[in-house]
């Protein structure tokens, strides 16, 4: 089955949130039906690169089978790291990049582990630029972001 995932995270612009992720996930079933299934990650205080982190393994987790999956996201940092292949170089280096121990590794990991029964390939579309999924996930990552509970970052 194939499935796109639309991905973002609304850091709203303080480093130490309050901030949110929103995810959607669009699939066609077997009958040729069209599915959305939104999910909102809530009020919480980190950082925009984890929260872009956590969109994307919120709609990975989703899955309860193997799929294609085409993640599309407004993040460099997400893509980058999967297309400009940093993710096979920081294994074999160990979880170090460039310039250091790589960051948010905790999460690095749990992401890697909710792709391994897919096929994944990421889209960087720039964000606020009128793309209507992408969009549509920004309002729901604010949305998520102005309401619920103040947590602090439940890594994931």
């Amino acid at each position: 089955m194939k499935v796109t995932i639309y991905t973002d995270g609304a850091a709203r612009g303080n480093p130490e949130g309050p901030g949110g992720y929103g995810t959607i996930l669009h699939y066609v079933d077997g009958n040729g039906k069209l599915h959305e299934r939104e999910l909102s990650g809530g009020y919480i205080r980190t950082t925009n690169n984890r929260m872009e982190l956590m969109a994307v393994i919120a709609g990975l987790e989703a899955l309860n089978r193997p799929c294609e999956v085409q993640i599309v996201s407004d993040s460099k940092y997400v893509t980058d790291a999967f297309n400009k292949h940093w993710i096979d170089g920081w294994l074999k280096k160990g979880w170090k990049g460039a310039s250091g121990p790589v960051k948010n590794v905790d999460l690095w990991k749990r992401l890697l582990e909710a792709a391994k029964p897919h096929r994944l390939t990421f889209t960087w579309v720039k964000g606020h630029d009128g793309h209507p999924e992408n969009e549509r996930c920004d309002r729901l990552a604010t949305s998520a972001a102005d309401g619920g509970n103040l947590q602090t970052d439940p890594g994931v």
